[in-house]
């Protein structure tokens, strides 16, 4: 065990959403564990996990993203970037870091660059099955790349060296909540069905999953216990719809204990982030997943494809999908629970809830040689 008072930081670097965070959180976790000192460096978007993040502090660089091709948008945004650059050399002269961690997104690029210019070892984690803009442009100057997929899409050939294939790491809730076994259903039984969409995505579920859910008989309305996430403005009017059809229901913007009530579920309905689909495979729940479309690089889509190509999701684009077919397409697996233990379990044999440890052990590894 390292002891924590004398050493110098592992430094990781996350964007604000929670796709780059989770996987970071469940890192932090697993170095504390071990007796490392853990900061974090972000964007403004990070600060509203400064209460929870497993951490010895939380740092602020500015940052920005190329989401305009106009020459005084890219302008500014090259600016701010270099702000953050400068800002980042800075923090890392103080801190000293043993290893820079980054996990995707403009957020992390002047950390990782500031890192590189101070020959410090860098890793960058990529969460999805298709390498992001943000990591594609730094992989050719850091130490090494952890991969949570197996022949991870748009990896240079001359970076194929610096791969570790690790996995997506999940937090220690999602390891506690997938000792739970699958739940029985019976013929009879109460269904529970967890509808989440996060930031890009519940507004779509709030409008298409509730007219899906009223084609059912009344058979299987009457045995549904929902737990779905839902925009504060979406509340009333979803809540409504669902008592008027007598479907039980439980709406909120965020749910703390998210992890917990998916090991509960028979069925999940969700986006396809990178989070979602590793936290899937990981509890061994069957999901519908409804890619985020017009998405850079279609990442959500390959996500979704990579688990539904084992038989552990269903992929159904959202420019296909009617609250008729949802609905279709729902009565015929709650009336199929040998096909949702079978997705169950298919999706579990993907799942890797050794990655936290892998990529702690890789971090180790490029701390002890620094």
């Amino acid at each position: 065990m390292v002891n924590a008072k004398t050493q110098r930081p592992v430094l990781l670097a996350a964007g604000g959403t929670g796709g780059h965070l989770f996987p970071a959180f469940a890192l932090a976790e697993e170095l504390t564990r071990r007796g490392r000192l853990v900061d974090l460096v972000t964007d403004e978007r990070g600060d509203r996990y400064g209460t929870s993040f497993p951490g010895r502090a939380i740092h602020q660089v500015p940052s920005a993203t190329f989401a305009s091709k106009s020459p005084i948008a890219m302008a500014g945004t090259v600016a701010t970037l270099g702000r953050g650059i400068l800002r980042a050399r800075t923090l890392l002269g103080r801190l000293k870091p043993l290893v820079v961690v980054g996990f995707g997104g403009y957020p992390t690029f002047p950390p990782l660059v500031a890192a590189r210019l101070a020959h410090i070892p860098t890793i960058i984690h990529e969460q999805n099955a298709i390498m992001g803009r943000a990591n594609r442009m730094l992989v050719r100057r850091v130490t090494a790349l952890a991969a949570s997929w197996e022949a991870t899409k748009k990896v240079p050939g001359d970076a194929t060296g610096k791969v570790r294939v690790t996995g997506n790491p999940v937090r220690d809730t999602v390891i506690a909540a997938a000792s739970r076994p699958y739940p029985a259903l019976g013929q009879q039984a109460a269904f529970g069905l967890v509808v989440f969409g996060g930031s890009q995505g519940a507004r779509y579920f709030s409008d298409t999953v509730p007219p899906a859910l009223l084609t059912l008989p009344e058979a299987q309305r009457s045995r549904l216990c929902i737990t779905q996430q839902c925009r504060e403005e979406d509340l009333e009017r979803v809540r409504a719809t669902y008592n008027q059809a007598g479907i039980t229901a439980d709406l909120a913007p965020f749910f703390k204990d998210l992890p917990e009530r998916m090991a509960a579920a028979h069925l999940v309905i969700a986006r396809a982030g990178a989070s979602s689909v590793a936290e899937l495979a990981v509890l061994g729940r069957p999901s519908i997943l409804v890619p985020l479309p017009h998405s850079l690089d279609n990442d959500q889509l390959i996500n979704a494809q990579r688990l539904a190509e084992v038989g552990g999701a269903w992929c159904m684009e959202q420019k296909d999908l009617t609250p008729m077919r949802l609905g279709i397409e729902i009565a015929a697996l709650i009336d199929s629970p040998e096909r949702l233990g079978a997705a169950a379990a298919a999706a579990k044999s993907v799942g890797k809830p050794q990655a936290v440890r892998l990529l702690a052990d890789l971090v180790e590894q490029l701390a002890g040689a620094s």
